[in-house]
């Protein structure tokens, strides 16, 4: 792989600009370490995700083609979650544009391909939620 793939990932309100290019496999979050970036496992679990189903595993664990690629990623909006998912996103597609043929089946069949549409619904005039109605009194 000679150059830089760009790729965007979104979920929720957050949005992940992933830039994926040959390395070591080091992965970078706003100017950050990935975990020191997210401080829960269970985040940086999500975040690898895409690179363990490919047989790219993170900086730690050494499996397949591990450190193959460097990732610098810019994470706006949302919340922890939200951003860790949105990366997801964003690592898995740019891992498609780099080699579709050897990607795109295991990606495609883990489901993280897929963006998840799911969004908060808005609040409506005249009630204290999205749904919720203030309570009814008949007198």
């Amino acid at each position: 792989m000679e150059k830089t793939v760009n790729a965007l990932g979104r979920r929720k309100s957050a949005v992940a600009r992933v830039y994926v290019a040959a390395g070591k496999g080091n992965i970078t979050v706003n100017g950050r370490d990935l975990k020191e970036y997210f401080a829960e496992d269970t985040l940086v679990y999500i975040v690898n995700q895409p690179l363990e189903v490919t047989g790219t595993a993170g900086p730690l664990e050494v499996t397949g083609t591990a450190g193959q690629f460097d990732i610098k990623a810019n994470l706006d909006g949302g919340g922890v979650k939200g951003q860790a998912e949105a990366l997801r996103l964003g690592i898995a597609r740019a891992l498609c544009e780099v080699d579709r043929e050897a990607y795109r089946p295991a990606l495609k069949a883990a489901g993280f391909l897929t963006r998840d549409a799911r969004e908060v619904e808005r609040k409506k005039p005249g009630q204290p939620g999205a749904r919720r109605r203030f309570q009814f009194s008949k007198r």
